[in-house]
């Protein structure tokens, strides 16, 4: 909406799938509302106004979505309590998805607009490569970052399942630069995706890299092996 854009401070997306994960392996989590879905949202508002009433401007908004088809079910926190109980079920997702099983995770980022196509065609992608997987989408729909985990099959070897890793990443990479996204978010580059890095950003971006490491760095004491190939 174009009320307050200003107080939308998160903006979090879940898959039905992940979303289950913690309901079945959390203790103490449940589901603030009447029925499962495919996907859920959630969504946290504050503001330094005095004069701002944001219940009503989210009940607003979510008329709205409700009409429109847009939103099948909504619930409003409406104490601390509740608001902690609905982003545990956000924040326990890698936890519940440890429990279920091994998994492949990639961190990812492609333009807002095109976040609901990448969970699209990643869904597919990955369950026609490894059939019986359970991909697991969830993350920060607000800025675009989507971490796009993939949980073994049931009953699956788990080393067999990990060492299909890399395809599985390359699986998503395809669709996020087809996207025009990027391989590395939140999490960066760290220890697993150098490999990835000269292929995403080499040539002069490289080598302006190396050159920075090489000025600050000389000696390779800081986080080697991190980052840089």
């Amino acid at each position: 909406r174009d009320a307050d854009e200003g107080a939308l401070c998160a903006f979090e997306y879940m898959s039905g799938e992940g979303v289950g994960f913690v309901l079945r392996h959390i203790p103490g989590t449940a589901l603030p509302l009447a029925a499962p879905a495919a996907h859920y949202c959630l969504i946290d508002l504050a503001t330094s106004r005095r004069d701002a009433d944001l219940p009503a401007l989210l009940e607003a908004t979510l008329a709205e979505a409700l009409e429109a088809g847009e939103v099948t079910d909504a619930a409003i926190a409406s104490s601390a309590a509740q608001r902690a109980a609905m982003w545990r079920i956000r924040e326990e997702h890698s936890e519940a998805q440890k429990r279920e099983g091994a998994s492949v995770k990639n961190d990812v980022s492609v333009p807002v607009s095109a976040v609901p196509e990448l969970i699209r065609r990643a869904r597919a992608a990955l369950t026609a490569l490894v059939p019986g997987s359970r991909p697991v989408p969830f993350g920060h729909i607000g800025d675009g970052n989507i971490h796009l985990n993939l949980v073994q099959p049931e009953g699956m070897d788990p080393a067999a399942f990990l060492a299909r890793s890399e395809e599985i990443m390359h699986a998503v990479n395809a669709i996020v630069r087809d996207l025009g996204g990027s391989f590395s978010a939140e999490h960066g580059v760290g220890r697993l995706k150098p490999p990835m890095l000269a292929e995403w950003r080499g040539g002069a971006e490289l080598a302006a890299m190396r050159a920075i490491k090489a000025a600050l760095d000389p000696g390779g004491v800081m986080n080697p092996g991190t980052l840089l190939p």
